[in-house]
């Protein structure tokens, strides 16, 4: 069985940062993922796919947060991570991570075979 379960959430200040961690089990090869992905949904809004990890290592970001969040891969521990710094109030949302076994170009557009139950994050001025 396979789980995805994020955290790291918590509430900051504008400019603040925060590390988000989704830790993966049930992967093997079979089942592996071709593309992984942060998203993000804030109430009253539509999901927002906000940073994207290829499983050559190719990474994709939304207009909004490039330069400030960066996603990276920690096979060792087969968990993905996102580092966000510069955080601004318009981050608010809940944070997801996703896993799909298709390969997407860009896997900020995945359908996701696989969710977390998801991390909050509050930023406030």
């Amino acid at each position: 069985q396979v789980t995805l379960v994020e955290s790291g959430g918590g509430s900051v200040q504008t400019g603040g940062s925060l590390r988000l961690t989704c830790a993966t089990s049930g992967f093997g090869d079979t089942n592996r993922p071709l593309c992984m992905g942060w998203f993000r949904q804030a109430p009253g809004k539509e999901r927002e796919g906000v940073a994207g990890f290829r499983g050559d290592s190719q990474t994709t970001y939304a207009d909004s947060v490039k330069g400030r969040l960066t996603i990276s891969k920690d096979n060792s521990k087969n968990t993905l991570i996102l580092q966000m710094n510069s955080l601004k109030p318009e981050d608010t949302a809940m944070y997801y991570c996703a896993a799909d076994r298709i390969f997407y170009s860009d896997c900020r557009q995945l359908a996701g075979d696989y969710w977390g139950q998801g991390t909050q994050v509050t930023v406030s001025s």
